[in-house]
């Protein structure tokens, strides 16, 4: 059975590249169903609490967090207007984004093993030269259909989501003086595709980083390639999602990491952009099992200099011998106060023997990190009265860029090391006392 489902028109900056064609499968709904959306209004998802694996949700919900009383009913249909935006970046520089085709020929796909390289697409922001020029599409039509449809929202235009307004420029000339740019790898959810992490990666860029997302192909609802294709989420087929099974996406994502890393370091780069990273100033972060997978990337990449787990169960463990290098938690208070039920963070806590620091947002709701709760607020689909969702971005851009200027960019950030009046919602939590303040 096949993998692929239909063809498309590649996006504009998409960049190019033949990928090795994959027998079609169609979507599974089960477990999968409720999952998409950049999973809008899913109550469950794949990566969704069992026994043996306390995973958070990376779906959204019409109903609260445990322990918050923060999401009210959707407006109905009727009342749905205008088109979905990403918020204006917070940093004074113009950004630019490519979408790239990497393939790696020295592995076969560990989700489709009759696919003998593992194929990825790739986005890329950056601070650019000008303003002027086409603003690149959040995700392709085929993405939006399926995404929606997946999260089984019928009242809405197919192609909606790849219609939302962003804030780069498509293919933008890059600004920057040679090896002067820090570098950021960011790694979405579960089933989640890359561009629901665009509002934070276009803010990192306006701030004077290179960003790139990765997209982890067969993981996701859908990723379109440059011939046309669109894989879908072939993980979410799998029935037993044990500690294995989760064993499996962190080690798959760290390799995809590392692979990404050396196509953007190496002499001949497939961006022309990719002379003005800084090779000594890598770090990485993601969201739900992106940020678990932080763990492990740093495990196996030293490159990384620091890692960052936003509202992700702590699926790949740290290590006994200890890891070093500074990480930042960051996550809702409902479900990731120290004692909370949750002990994954409390795990990793004792054998980070670097800098560290655990954070936690009251309000949050495990979608609050990312563009979905902004996008799904916008298109009268999701509402979090405790915490309204541009808050929540506003939050979460701040404590990301606070975090990597320190540590790539030997900037001391009184942000991490006090409360701030400026965002009350952000408590530091005492591991020991099991306090949040």
């Amino acid at each position: 059975m096949d993998h692929v489902i239909g063809r498309e028109t590649p996006a504009s900056g998409q960049g190019t590249g033949a990928g090795r064609s994959t027998p079609a499968r169609r979507i599974g709904r089960g477990a999968t169903a409720v999952a998409a959306l950049l999973a809008f209004v899913a109550a469950t998802s794949c990566a969704s609490a069992s026994a043996s694996s306390p995973a958070v949700s990376d779906a959204p919900s019409r109903r609260p967090s445990p322990g918050s009383t923060s999401s009210a009913p959707a407006d109905p249909p009727s009342t749905r207007i205008g088109t979905p935006y990403i918020p204006k970046p917070t940093g004074s520089q113009p950004i630019g984004t490519v979408s790239l085709y990497l393939k790696d020929t020295s592995r076969a796909d560990p989700w489709v093993p009759s696919v003998k390289a593992r194929e990825l697409m790739v986005s890329l922001w950056y601070p650019a030269k000008s303003r002027s020029g086409k603003r690149a599409p959040y995700m392709t039509p085929k993405e939006s259909e399926l995404t929606l449809k997946d999260g089984e929202i019928t009242d809405l235009p197919l192609d909606l989501l790849s219609k939302t307004r962003t804030n780069a420029i498509s293919d933008a000339k890059p600004a920057g003086r040679r090896r002067g740019l820090p570098l950021v790898v960011l790694s979405p959810g579960f089933t989640k595709p890359r561009s629901s992490l665009t509002g934070l990666a276009e803010d990192l860029a306006s701030r004077g980083y290179v960003v790139t997302v990765i997209g982890h192909t067969y993981e996701n609802i859908a990723t379109s390639f440059p011939d046309g294709r669109v894989t879908t989420c072939v993980a979410c087929e799998v029935e037993k999602k044990d500690p294995a099974f989760w064993g499996k996406v962190g080690a798959t994502r760290a390799a995809d990491v590392s692979f990404v890393l050396d196509e953007l370091t190496r002499a001949q780069p497939h961006w022309k952009g990719a002379r003005l990273i800084n090779p000594s100033r890598i770090a990485m972060a993601g969201h739900s099992a992106g940020g678990a997978s932080a763990v492990g990337a740093m495990l196996k990449d030293s490159r990384l200099r620091a890692g960052m787990n936003m509202d992700g169960t702590a699926i790949v463990p740290v290590p006994e011998s200890g890891l070093s290098r500074p990480f930042l938690f960051l996550g809702a208070q409902a479900t990731h106060s120290p004692g909370g039920r949750d002990a994954s963070w409390e795990q990793a806590w004792q054998n980070l023997t670097g800098w560290k620091r655990w954070l936690v947002v009251a309000g949050a709701e495990h979608a609050s990190f990312t563009d979905i709760s902004v996008l799904a607020e916008q298109i009268g689909i999701y509402r979090n009265t405790d915490l309204p969702p541009v808050r929540s971005l506003e939050i979460t851009r701040a404590y990301v860029a606070a975090f990597f200027d320190q540590h790539l960019r030997g900037r001391p950030q009184p942000l991490l090391q006090e409360p701030s009046t400026r965002y009350p919602e952000v408590k530091r939590c005492d591991v020991e006392q099991k306090t949040c303040a």
